[in-house]
């Protein structure tokens, strides 16, 4: 894959987002242009809850929050930009990254953590 210098900042300041959290999670995969979290919650099916990822792409970065799909509400404070940069229902994309999505992204996947803890999806503490 061409380097692309946008796609690395990128990469770098949306893993950090996620890095945060890592002590209440499990890192999957830590790679140059892969970073992906689950939880120690393990479901039904015998795997554990994914909670987040970042990762590079051909076109773009891509940041999925898997909090975002299993409780939709936390998107309701979302700013109007940040969610036409949505894909799906978890994943955002982006190009470069501005300062106030990071901001709301920090904000967001806090609030996710939380609703997972809040709701026992953390495993036990």
């Amino acid at each position: 894959m061409p380097r692309n210098d946008a796609f690395e900042e990128s990469f770098r300041r949306l893993r950090a987002i996620l890095q945060r959290h890592a002590d209440r999670l499990v890192v999957t995969e830590d790679e140059p242009a892969l970073y992906y979290l689950d939880t120690p919650h393990i479901m039904k099916n015998k795997k554990p809850l994914f909670f987040g990822s970042v990762q590079i792409r051909k076109r773009y970065v891509s940041f999925h929050l898997m909090p975002v799909y299993v409780f939709p509400d936390l998107l309701d404070p979302v700013p109007s930009d940040l969610l036409k940069r949505m894909q799906g229902k978890s994943c955002f994309n982006f190009n470069s990254i501005a300062d106030d999505h990071v901001t709301a992204l920090e904000r967001l996947t806090t609030a996710g953590l939380a609703r997972y803890k809040s709701e026992n999806l953390l495993g036990p503490d």
